[in-house]
Formats: structure tokens, sequence, C-alpha cells
């Protein structure tokens, strides 16, 4: 255990800054699995809309500094590439 105060605020702050990540992350899976699971049933319209959702999702999380901007482009290119595969 840290005994001087700013390494104790710095426990804090980091587990609630990981705890935080941890949600978004885990809103991003989701929507994955929201846009996957449309691709699979075959209902474009759907897709769509999920990857519009998914697009909003990772912009958020990148902005907060949870993924690079990178990682959130080649994520967001590959569902749009799935997406635009169909039919």
């Amino acid at each position: 255990m840290a005994n001087i105060k700013s390494a104790k605020k710095r426990i804090l702050t980091s587990a609630k800054r990981a705890e935080r990540n941890k949600a978004v992350r885990s809103e991003v899976k989701t929507s994955v699995k929201k846009v996957n699971a449309a691709i699979e049933a075959g209902n474009k319209e759907d897709a769509r809309k999920a990857l519009q959702n998914l697009q909003g999702v990772m912009g958020r999380a990148t902005s907060k500094g949870v993924y690079k901007k990178n990682n959130n482009a080649r994520k967001i290119s590959r569902m749009s590439a799935k997406v635009d595969a169909m039919d």
C-alpha cells in the first residue's frame, strides 16, 4: 500500500479510469456484435444502422483515449467492408 498522499490519489484515479475504460470497451464490443449479427442475418439495412451506431461509439471511445486513432479507423474500415460486401 502506498504511503505518500499523491500515490494514494493515483491509485484511486487509475482505478476509476480503468473502470470507465472497461465500460467503454464493453460498449464497443456490444456494438460490434450487433453489426456482426445483422450481417449474419443478411439484413443490410439493420447492418448499416448498427454500423453507424458503432462509428459513434468508437469515435467517443477514441476521443476519450480508450482506443488509438488508427485502431478506430482500422476497425471501422473492416466493418464497413463487411457491410458493403453484403448481397
